[in-house]
């Protein structure tokens, strides 16, 4: 038996599409590798700093994938949090 979709029902469907897309990228990245956490750990990290004026948003091995969280260049395979900090903290230039 085959149902028909209203317009108004495909449109609301891919409407969802994008918002859907956003919250599996951020689940998958969200995972970090066994390697990524033990990095982690051997250096530090903490999701938020204390440290007046480092954190890893400001910090020069971060790049930014989105407003809240990226990657550093020390932590293959992982993500950090912006508002994040480190012991191999450098600002950037």
């Amino acid at each position: 038996m085959s149902e028909r979709l209203s317009r108004g029902k495909i449109i609301s469907l891919i409407a969802g599409i994008p918002a859907a897309l956003a919250v599996t990228a951020e689940a998958a990245g969200a995972a970090d590798s066994a390697a990524a956490t033990a990095q982690k750990k051997s250096l530090g990290y903490v999701a938020k700093s204390t440290k007046a004026g480092q954190s890893c948003g400001n910090c020069r091995f971060y790049t930014k994938k989105t407003a809240s969280a990226g990657t550093c260049a020390l932590i293959p395979g992982g993500t950090v949090a912006a508002a994040g900090w480190c012991k191999s903290y450098v600002k950037k230039a």
